[in-house]
């Protein structure tokens, strides 16, 4: 399935893509299961599959507003350095353990937002990643059993302020402006796919390619990602975990290059759709 969280009549809904529609379930089911977290918690994606094929509510996209796939996850971990390509650029050395850092979930944006760039930072960049969410949570998972801990996957972008991640060695700032880590354009379900590794992940900005991988080619992998992270916080239903960009970013371009307003950047990556998102800019400090 591929799954959507939007608004809806000022409502925050959610439902699963079929064609080109939206089937929200119904009222009672939306009163057990008031977002798919809730969803996930209670293991009921067969109980959301059944209930769409047995009726639910048809909506036209066009007609509400996309929310991040997952509101409002309890954690969103992000891994860094995760790609050769991207080691290589940043000329760091290779880590032994994946390399962490947090978002907050006001930092996540939906498709079709306008990704705003603080007016006091030229330093706008991109980092397309593949994310997934947790569907079962636990603690000290093997890596071995991690993708039974998997609800689906999805397309992130880790827009990233430069000067502001690199004010010190913590990367928090320039990872967490409101609305700058785009997350969608839906979810798709574990079981829908085969091979994570057969995946590659393309970023555009107004059509020109940026960075272009295999998801095989990350450093460690999601196993790896869920026996490490898990080890130290226990995983819950609805966590996000971005597993990291590849090479290409803007800021280690020659000249660097970044976002600006009236971009379009796209991330996209096989079987998940694409991830599109026009810049602007944010004037609210004066």
């Amino acid at each position: 399935m591929k799954l959507v969280s939007f608004i809806q009549d000022g409502q925050a809904r959610y439902g699963v893509v079929q064609g080109d529609a939206y089937v929200s379930p119904g009222a009672d089911f939306l009163a057990r299961y008031p977002d798919l977290t809730a969803v996930l918690a209670a293991n009921a994606l067969p109980a959301l599959a059944a209930e769409v094929q047995s009726g639910g509510q048809r909506i036209d996209p066009a007609q509400v507003k996309a929310l991040p796939v997952i509101p409002a996850p309890g954690k969103v971990i992000c891994v860094g350095l995760n790609y050769k390509t991207h080691v290589a650029e940043t000329k760091r050395a290779d880590s032994e353990f994946p390399s962490l850092f947090l978002r907050f979930a006001d930092s996540l944006a939906a498709h079709g937002d306008e990704v705003l760039r603080p007016a006091f930072s030229e330093r706008f960049d991109w980092e397309g990643e593949l994310a997934f969410v947790v569907g079962r949570g636990g603690r000290h998972i093997a890596a071995e059993n991690a993708f039974e801990h998997i609800a689906g996957y999805t397309c992130f972008n880790d827009v990233s302020v430069r000067d502001w991640q690199r004010h010190t060695h913590q990367f928090t700032p320039g990872k967490n402006f409101p609305g700058t880590g785009p997350l969608g354009p839906y979810l798709l379900t574990r079981d829908e796919v085969a091979d994570v590794t057969q995946m590659t992940l393309e970023t555009r900005v107004n059509g020109q390619v940026m960075q272009h991988a295999r998801l095989a080619d990350l450093i460690f992998d999601i196993p790896t990602i869920v026996a490490y992270v898990s080890r130290f916080t226990p995983l819950s239903p609805g966590d996000v975990i971005a597993t990291g960009t590849p090479g290409g970013v803007g800021d280690r371009r020659e000249p660097p290059l970044y976002m600006k307003e009236g971009d379009v950047v796209e991330v996209e990556i096989t079987g998940l759709g694409v991830l599109r998102n026009r810049i602007g800019t944010d004037r609210s400090a004066g």
